[in-house]
């Protein structure tokens, strides 16, 4: 959808998941949309280049969010909430949205 204005899937993609989930790590982001793990590092070291993004470890994991510095921060998110309205509900769900996960039982122990 805004991928001609960012220049390319996947910045569009981790914007879109920062909006709703607020920060993100590499390897999270190459498991939900199920691509390699070199070009999502390529464009979060990308948008963080370009101050849109800053990143933090914790642990031994680096995190990234928005740069609240950001000059155009709230301009930008206002684009992508509105961009955001007209996503298809399977992609919102599928891709950005928080899923509560359980652990599955294991077999043979009952409560």
């Amino acid at each position: 959808m805004l991928e001609s204005i960012f220049g390319g899937k996947n910045i569009e993609r981790i914007l879109f998941f920062l909006l709703i989930n607020q920060r993100c790590y590499g390897r999270q982001l190459s498991y939900i949309f199920q691509q390699a793990l070199s070009p999502i590092q390529k464009t979060l070291d990308r948008l963080e280049r370009g101050g849109i993004i800053i990143s933090f470890l914790e642990g031994k994991t680096r995190m990234y969010h928005f740069n609240p510095r950001y000059p155009f921060l709230q301009e930008l998110k206002k684009l992508l909430e509105r961009a955001y309205m007209f996503l298809p509900q399977e992609f919102k769900n599928r891709y950005y949205e928080p899923k509560i996960r359980k652990r599955p039982r294991r077999k043979g122990k009952s409560l």
